[in-house]
C-alpha cells in the first residue's frame, strides 16, 4: 500500500516519469518497491512527462539527431546491471493517493486494519505519471503487502527464521525479501521489526492482551550505486 519515511530529515531523490506499465498495468506500484531506471525511446508510445529531455544515441546536430532518442523512466522491473537503485514512493493508501484518504470527516487518517475510509482518487504516480524516489541510508516503513508476502520465506511475521538484523535483497519484480537467490543477491538493507503504526501513544495490542496485527516492516534502507 504505501512507503513510509521515519527518519527526519532525509529527502527524496527527486521525481521522474514512470514507466507506463507499472503504473497503468496491472500490477502497478504499491510503494516500497525496489526500482531503478529503464530507458525508451522517446518516440514510442511510452507517454512522457513533456520537460523529460533523455539523451541521443549516435550523432546529434543542432535539433535533429540521426541516431536514437531515448529517456529515462522508472521501473520496479529489475534486470542485470541496473544501478542505482531507489525506494518507490508512490502507493496505493494513505499519501500515496491523489487526495488520501477519507474517515469520518477528516482526510488524511485511516482506522486500523481493516482500513475503513474512503479512497479518494487514483495513486499518485497514476494521477501524475511520475515516480517519487529515494536513495538516502535512513528508516523506511513498508506495508507488508508491498514486499514479499510468502508466509515462511517473505518479509512477514510468519516466517520462522526471519530475524532481526536479517539481509534485505529485492526480487526482479521490485519487492523486498529476506532471501538471497534474487537480484543478483545485492543487500539492499537490513530488517529492523515490525510495526502497526508509528504512533508514541498507541498502545500496542500484545501489551493488552490482544494478538500483534503487524501492518508494517521497519527497514534500514542502504541501496546500491
Amino acid at each position: 500500500m504505501a512507503l513510509k519515511i521515519l527518519q527526519a530529515g532525509i529527502e527524496n531523490y527527486g521525481q521522474f516519469d514512470g514507466y507506463d506499465s507499472d503504473i497503468f498495468g496491472a500490477t502497478p506500484f504499491k510503494g516500497g518497491e525496489v526500482c531503478s531506471f529503464t530507458y525508451v525511446n522517446v518516440a514510442g508510445s511510452d507517454k512522457a512527462a513533456q520537460e523529460l529531455d533523455g539523451y541521443y544515441v549516435g550523432a546529434y546536430t543542432g535539433v535533429a539527431a540521426a541516431g536514437t532518442s531515448l529517456r529515462p523512466a522508472v521501473t520496479k522491473t529489475l534486470v542485470s546491471g541496473m544501478r542505482p537503485l531507489f525506494l518507490a514512493d508512490e502507493g496505493t493508501a494513505f499519501y500515496g493517493t491523489l487526495f488520501g484518504e477519507l474517515v469520518g470527516s477528516v482526510a488524511g487518517q485511516v482506522t486500523p486494519v481493516p482500513y475503513l475510509g474512503t479512497q479518494l482518487g487514483p495513486h499518485t504516480a497514476a494521477g501524475s505519471g511520475k515516480v517519487t524516489v529515494w536513495a538516502k541510508p535512513g528508516l523506511y516503513a513498508v506495508t507488508l503487502d508491498a514486499v514479499d508476502t510468502s508466509a515462511t520465506s517473505g518479509l512477514q511475521p510468519t516466517n520462522p527464521t526471519l530475524q532481526g538484523g536479517a539481509a534485505l535483497y529485492a526480487k526482479t519484480t521490485g519487492v523486498l525479501t529476506p532471501g538471497n537467490a534474487y537480484f543478483e543477491n545485492v543487500v539492499v538493507g537490513r530488517f529492523i521489526e515490525f510495526q502497526t503504526n508509528t504512533s508514541l501513544v498507541t498502545t500496542p495490542s500484545n501489551m493488552v492482551g490482544g494478538a500483534s496485527n503487524w501492518t508494517q516492516a521497519v527497514i534500514h534502507w542502504n541501496g546500491a550505486y
